[in-house]
C-alpha cells in the first residue's frame, strides 16, 4: 500500500466513521422508540430494550454501510478539492486512472468489513436480540399461517403450532405419506426439542393407517429423525436479508430437496454476495464530485447529494427485490442490477471529468 492509498484511507475513513455513528445514532433512536411501546410487556424492562437495540446495531451498519461510504468519500474528496489536493496530485502525474485505483483499494477494505460483519456479526447479534426480546415478552416466534409453521420433510408434512425462542417446538403435528401420496402415519407430539441429530419428541400420539384396520399408539418419549434442524427454524427469527450465506445456501438446499419455491432465498444469497461491492461502486460514484464545481459546491451541499444518492440505491435494491419475486426474474439480475446502474453512472460520469 503506497502513500497515498494510506492517506487516502486514512482520511476517508475517519468521514465514513463520522457519518456512520450518525446515521446509527439515528436508527438506533427509532428503535427505541418502536421498543418502548413493549415496555413492561412482561420481563422487558428498560435495561432489555437497550440491549435489543445496541443487539440491532450490527445489522443497521451492514445496511447503511455503502450510504456512508458513499457521503464521508464525497466530503472527504470535495476537502481534498478545497483545499486544492486533487489540482496537486493530477499536476504531480497522477492520473485520473492511478486516483480512482487507489480510492478502489480503500474501497476494498470496506468491502470486506462489510461482508464480514454480514456474515459473521449481523446474524448471531440478529438472533440473540429476536431471541431475547421473544423470552422477555414470553411470545412465540410468529408464524406464517394461524396454524403455525409447515414444513415439507421427505414424503412427510409437519404443522408446529408454535416455536419457542430456544427452538422447542410446541404441539407438533407429522403427516407421513407414501410413495403414492396415500396418508401412512399422522402423529402429534406435544413438545419436541433437538438432541444428538435428532429431535426427542414427548407426549405423542400416533395412528397408523392400514387398508383393512386403523392402529392408535400412545407413547410417553418417541425419536424423530428429521432433516429439519434449529439452523433451518433461524429463517423464522431473522430475516433473510439478516442471514449469513451459508444459512441461506443450507436452508435453500432443504428446500430444493422439497422441490419447494427457494427465489426469495437465492435473491437474498445473491445480494449477499453483491452488496458489499457497494462500497466500491460508491467510491467510484463520489469521486467526480470532487472535480465538478469544485470552489462552488460547498461542503453540506456534497452530503445532502450523497445522501439522497444512498437513499435511491436503497429504493432502487428494494424496488427490484420486489419485482423480481413478482416478475419471477432470476434472482442474480434483481441482485446486480442496482449496483450496475451505479457503476455505470459513476464510470460515465469520471469519463465526462477526465474528458474537460
Amino acid at each position: 500500500m503506497n502513500i497515498l492509498t494510506r492517506y487516502l484511507l486514512k482520511e476517508i475513513t475517519v468521514s465514513v466513521l463520522l457519518v456512520m455513528l450518525a446515521l446509527i445514532a439515528m436508527f438506533s433512536f427509532f428503535d427505541l422508540i418502536q421498543e418502548l411501546e413493549d415496555l413492561g410487556r412482561g420481563n422487558y424492562g428498560l435495561g432489555t430494550v437497550l440491549l435489543f437495540v445496541l443487539l440491532s446495531a450490527p445489522g443497521h451498519i451492514y445496511e447503511i454501510m455503502p450510504v456512508a461510504v458513499l457521503v464521508g468519500c464525497m466530503y472527504s474528496i470535495g476537502q481534498f478539492a478545497h483545499h486544492s489536493e486533487l489540482i496537486i496530485l493530477r499536476v504531480s502525474g497522477i492520473s485520473l486512472a492511478g486516483l480512482s485505483i487507489s480510492l478502489l483499494k480503500t474501497g476494498l477494505v470496506f468491502t470486506l468489513i462489510t461482508f464480514l460483519i454480514g456474515e459473521l456479526i449481523t446474524p448471531l447479534s440478529e438472533k440473540m436480540a429476536q431471541r431475547m426480546r421473544i423470552k422477555a415478552t414470553d411470545s412465540v416466534i410468529v408464524q406464517d399461517f394461524k396454524s403455525g409453521l409447515w414444513v415439507k420433510d421427505g414424503n412427510s408434512f409437519v404443522n408446529v403450532e408454535e416455536v419457542l425462542a430456544d427452538s422447542t417446538l410446541l404441539n407438533v403435528h407429522i403427516y407421513e405419506f407414501d410413495n403414492e401420496f396415500k396418508l401412512k402415519t399422522s402423529s402429534h407430539a406435544k413438545s419436541g426439542q433437538f438432541n444428538d441429530e435428532k429431535w426427542d419428541l414427548s407426549g405423542v400420539t400416533q395412528v397408523q393407517f392400514n387398508e383393512e384396520t386403523n392402529t392408535l399408539k400412545q407413547l410417553d418419549k418417541a425419536t424423530w429423525r428429521s432433516l429439519i434442524r434449529p439452523e433451518l427454524l433461524n429463517v423464522l427469527l431473522v430475516l433473510p436479508e439478516k442471514m449469513s450465506a451459508w444459512n441461506l445456501y443450507s436452508y435453500i438446499d432443504h428446500l430444493s430437496l422439497n422441490k419447494q419455491k427457494t427465489n426469495r432465498y437465492e435473491m437474498a444469497l445473491w445480494a449477499k454476495l453483491i452488496y458489499p461491492l457497494a462500497c466500491m461502486v460508491m467510491i467510484m460514484l463520489a469521486l467526480p464530485f470532487g472535480f465538478i464545481q469544485q470552489r462552488e459546491t460547498g461542503a453540506s451541499t456534497k452530503i445532502f447529494i450523497g445522501i439522497m444518492l444512498g437513499v435511491f440505491y436503497q429504493i432502487l435494491n428494494r424496488t427490484f427485490v420486489h419485482l423480481g419475486l413478482l416478475n419471477d426474474w432470476a434472482p442474480l439480475f434483481s441482485a446486480i442490477v442496482p449496483t450496475i446502474l451505479f457503476l455505470i453512472a459513476g464510470l460515465g460520469m469520471l469519463r465526462y471529468v477526465d474528458r474537460r
